[in-house]
């Protein structure tokens, strides 16, 4: 038998204070908290699911980033928009994709883009 990825669940630093990121990622960006500890917790909105860590050291928030695929990227912006998100601007981006931007407050940065699947 052959091992087959499934997902995968990405480990994405919080800053110093847990309660401060999930109140963004759940009152923000409309994720729901799924598990938590003292210094981590996992959310999920969809398809989409990582866990933040409690982390005191600023370069990795400012150095991690993921890209998150959306159907429907124009709403999406829109709801954010709504939420008092600072969100980047929508647009074609030189490679081609359409997304925009997204920093949290202790400073991930996410991409989120047009996916048809």
């Amino acid at each position: 038998m052959t091992a087959a990825l499934v997902s995968a669940t990405p480990l994405v630093p919080a800053g110093a204070s847990l309660d401060d990121e999930l109140a963004f990622y759940t009152g923000k960006l409309g994720f729901d908290v799924v598990w938590r500890i003292e210094t981590m917790a996992g959310v999920r909105r969809g398809d989409v699911t990582f866990n933040l860590i409690v982390s005191s050291e600023p370069r990795w928030s400012e150095n991690a980033s993921c890209g998150i695929a959306v159907m429907g990227v124009d709403a999406l912006h829109d709801e954010f928009m709504r939420r008092g998100v600072s969100v980047g601007a929508l647009e074609i981006k030189p490679w081609g994709r359409r997304e925009f931007h997204v920093i949290t407050p202790s400073g991930v940065c996410f991409q989120f883009y047009e996916t048809e699947s």
